[in-house]
């Protein structure tokens, strides 16, 4: 006899081996970017998911694919997260929810368990920015918090807009934007994620609820100086914008470490990229996180002005533009004490703790009720192949995800208002 925890085993194992291979690269890392052909497989494995499974698939304007189990209508209960990674990204950051997603409704099929709402699971689209430089793209646009026009002009560094990769995955750039209906069915949104960070192996707890997501944003620093050459150009004739980047990259360490705040410079640009050659531009991308708003603009501030003094003792121009910003999100209070207590009763033991990392779940947390559980990762580390989290707490992920949706179905939706 087949029993629940073999269900639960097995069905995992299939669904993570098939997905595991897919945007591997040589030295380990993911490059499953936003519409390239790793993330158009992934797309497909989705699919095939859904079908294996004999949900009704719905794909809509804006990149976001659901499975649903039931038909799809008003007082949806919704898991999920994301199948892109950033390049060189781990392999659990985003698709972990997602397996989880697809193996406790598994679960809760074999146990026999009567669902009184419509459940499904979802992959969003261009989560991690990683190509066109903006976070959670599918949910944005979904939940209506981006321009529409505006994100399908962008370009990668090839200079492929996000419009013309979005057609290329089959999506028509004038479907994007606020999709107020799909919103709508949304009852409850519970996201299942890997820790990004060693809270839960420090508490010695498989599995986490968050309280919140701390406030961050992205900003370009744009530096404009005067190409000339590395062997002949005088030091005191140069305009080198990569003097005043270096010295903003250390302001930003200094300005986080002053207000007890985290910033990031993980990504530089230099023009022409010659080893013989005094560049003529640079581009430094600030990320900066804290737990308050107030927090991160002040550490912004505070490298935005070390850059403009830098640039003016280098002669070199300086532009700090923001590209994005989200606000965070506090989970509710009532949703989440909730789903402690479930994932308590089942497991154990649960923890609850805020994160720094940015996710669908906070965009989602400003229209519709939202949650989050996190699953222990070992090593600490997230963007990085070594990411990590063990098989045994995986399944404690699923079991943990499978009684939240069990608890969240078991009640009757509430009665659609009629139209006057």
């Amino acid at each position: 006899m087949t029993t629940r925890s073999s269900v639960r085993h097995t069905a995992f194992a299939s669904a993570w081996q098939t997905l595991l291979p897919i945007g591997l690269g040589p030295a380990g890392g993911y490059r499953r970017l936003a519409w390239n052909d790793a993330d158009l497989a992934c797309r497909q494995w989705f699919r095939a998911q859904a079908q294996a499974r004999d949900l009704i698939l719905d794909e809509d304007g804006n990149g976001n694919q659901w499975a649903w189990w039931g038909e799809p209508g008003a007082g949806a209960v919704v898991t999920g997260s994301h199948l892109d990674s950033v390049p060189g990204g781990g392999a659990f950051d985003g698709p972990l929810g997602v397996v989880s997603g697809f193996v406790a409704i598994d679960v809760l099929r074999e146990r026999g368990v009567t669902r009184k709402r419509p459940v499904a699971v979802t992959n969003f689209s261009d989560e991690e920015g990683g190509r066109f430089g903006i976070a959670c793209i599918g949910s944005r646009l979904m939940s209506g918090d981006a321009d529409p026009a505006t994100l399908l002009a962008r370009v990668d560094e090839a200079g492929v807009t996000m419009g013309d990769a979005r057609r290329r995955g089959g999506l028509l750039p004038d479907a994007a934007g606020p999709d107020p209906a799909r919103l709508g069915r949304i009852a409850t949104f519970v996201e299942l994620h890997i820790e990004q960070g060693r809270r839960l192996v420090d508490l010695d707890v498989a599995v986490g609820v968050a309280t919140a997501v701390w406030p961050h944003g992205r900003w370009r620093i744009d530096f404009a100086g005067r190409g000339d050459h590395a062997g002949t150009t005088r030091l005191a004739d140069r305009r080198d914008p990569v003097l005043p980047m270096a010295e903003t990259i250390l302001a930003a360490r200094r300005a986080a470490h002053d207000h007890d705040a985290l910033a990031t410079v993980g990504r530089l640009a230099v023009v022409p990229g010659a080893t013989n050659a005094i560049a003529s531009h640079a581009t430094a991308w600030l990320d900066a996180r804290a737990p308050g708003s107030d927090t991160v603009r002040r550490v912004v501030e505070a490298v935005g002005g070390a850059a403009t003094r830098a640039g003016a003792e280098h002669g070199v121009g300086v532009e700090v533009a923001e590209e994005s910003w989200s606000g965070g999100a506090h989970f509710g209070a009532e949703l989440r004490e909730r789903l402690a207590a479930t994932v308590k009763d089942r497991l154990g033991a649960v923890a609850v703790l805020p994160t720094g990392a940015g996710h669908d779940a906070a965009i989602l947390a400003a229209h519709v009720p939202s949650a989050m559980l996190f699953v222990r990762n070992p090593t600490g580390v997230s963007h990085d192949p070594a990411e990590h989290a063990t098989l045994e707490d995986c399944l404690a992920g699923v079991e943990a995800l499978a009684a939240v949706l069990e608890d969240l179905i078991s009640e009757d939706p509430i009665p659609e208002a009629p139209v006057s």
